[in-house]
């Protein structure tokens, strides 16, 4: 027999039917990323209903050699929970099976949760139980609450409550080697060492399974507000966004920046998606502010503002919605770019920061720059303006396929990546290394970074066996 036969013999003997999958039809739709850039074969899917399950798989992988993939919602852009080629045997592991919600506190305002459930799934949790679990991104619907723990996962209100390393309170992980790590702690103060779950969160599953996680919940918001502005360019973005933080400060939750090409993409490729403005603009902010005064008049207190930045100049238009339905289509158009991108044939993504300051500039060089490289090209930029957080995506010339630009991918990325680490930025926000970008961590990361990082792997997982190929090489 040979590795990969004694390793799901092994399987069988250990674990029930529901546990795995092996035939070629039923591995099939793990295999492939949700961009469909990457597609390899894999030796199994593992589907563990457990921790303990979890654990006598990673266990089991160690003694024969088998890599394991973690794997949430494959909802990733950078192709971190698919197989890489060339990396021998490697499994699947799922935890789409773990979907447990295990408590919800209202007093304590947490709730812990297993790593398999849906993050909208885990909002609605919060939302029964009078509180708000505050990450907030388009693939809530399909990604997993673990994924977005192990990638440490972004989205639209981090201007506000932060990122998910800023709501995890404790996690439960299963080792390479099969040991449970229980950190599943709910206290907001635990100064006693090194913090243990700030190596996973982030970590992009090269450094255990997350199977469980304890979460910070804030009160629900009893009102909400939500605007898009038309502006004619980034200057005018960061204007309104200083000016609503002066008078909001921390009710201003979500601060969203589109361009008009983006907006063109939803109209075109999203039913009943239309600008709610009469004339074209070359830019939009989405803003959105909370109370927890059910009674606030915060429409009392934007008007004045957005009359003054009309007058100066500052703002082309602005609407506010009237009800949730009003609310829910101005949120459509920004949460369908990516969707709508797609339709359209897709582009070669970028996910950068950089200090909000120098947002303006950094775009004007990008889009003049473009051209020199790419000629034709369109760039769709899009994203977090309230964080420095941007989306700069380059689709093809219109009526034109992306294989067009595949062959200038490297020097694209290179141009984009260079502009925004000289602005002091970085080239991942949000999405994470995977596969796509091991190239820009080696050459944007210090050599000493690099090699403490590779140092904490080799101590969790000196086989090197969790999730091969992705964030860091083995050796180089």
């Amino acid at each position: 027999m040979n590795q990969v036969s004694d390793f799901t013999a092994a399987l069988a003997r250990a674990l029930p039917e529901s546990a795995f999958r092996l035939s070629a039809d039923d591995r099939r739709p793990f295999e492939t990323d949700w961009r469909g850039l990457f597609n390899n074969a894999s030796a199994a899917i593992l589907l563990p209903g457990s921790t303990d399950e979890t654990a006598q798989m990673l266990k089991l992988c160690n003694e024969h050699g088998i890599a394991v993939v973690p794997q949430g919602g494959n909802t990733g852009l950078v192709g971190g929970a698919v197989p890489i080629e060339n990396s021998g045997a490697q499994a699947i592991l799922s935890l789409r099976r773990m979907r447990a919600i295990r408590n919800v506190d209202p007093l304590n305002n947490t709730m812990e949760i297993e790593a398999g459930v849906i993050l909208q799934a885990a909002q609605q949790a919060a939302e029964a139980a009078d509180r708000l679990l505050p990450l907030s991104l388009a693939a809530e619907g399909s990604c997993q609450v673990g994924g977005t723990i192990a990638t440490n996962a972004g989205g639209i209100q981090v201007l506000a409550y932060g990122s998910m390393r800023n709501l995890v309170l404790g996690l439960e992980v299963v080792l390479p080697d099969g040991q449970v790590w229980n950190g599943l702690r709910s206290l907001r103060k635990d100064n006693t060492g090194i913090d243990l779950k700030q190596i996973f969160i982030g970590s992009e599953g090269i450094l255990g399974v997350i199977t469980a996680a304890t979460l910070r919940l804030v009160p629900r918001p009893r009102k909400s507000l939500t605007a898009l502005a038309a502006i004619s360019d980034p200057h005018q973005a960061l204007a309104l966004l200083r000016a609503t933080q002066e008078n909001f400060g921390s009710e201003l939750t979500s601060c969203e920046y589109f361009g008009a090409a983006g907006l063109e993409l939803v109209s075109r490729h999203l039913p009943g998606a239309v600008s709610p403005f009469a004339n074209s603009h070359p830019a939009f902010v989405l803003l959105e502010v909370s109370s927890l005064d059910a009674d606030a008049d915060l429409a009392a207190r934007i008007e004045p503002v957005f009359e003054r930045l009309v007058t100066d100049g500052t703002l082309q238009d602005v609407v506010i919605a009237q009800n949730e339905t009003q609310r829910q289509r101005l949120w459509a158009l920004r949460e369908a770019l990516s969707e709508g991108e797609r339709a359209a044939g897709g582009a070669i993504k970028h996910d950068i920061a950089v200090p909000i300051f120098a947002i303006p500039d950094v775009l004007h060089s990008i889009e003049s720059g473009l051209p020199e490289i790419a000629p034709g090209a369109r760039p769709n930029i899009f994203g977090h303006l309230g964080d420095g957080n941007l989306h700069v995506n380059i689709m093809p010339p219109e009526g034109r396929a992306i294989d067009l630009l595949l062959a200038r991918a490297t020097e694209i990325t290179s141009f984009i990546e260079g502009v925004v680490v000289a602005a002091g930025g970085t080239f991942s926000a949000e999405h994470g290394i995977g596969q796509l970008r091991l190239k820009s961590l080696k050459q944007h990361r210090s050599s000493l970074e690099l090699e403490l990082m590779r140092a904490i792997k080799g101590v969790l997982d000196p086989k090197w066996m969790m999730n091969p190929g992705k964030v860091l090489n083995q050796g180089s």
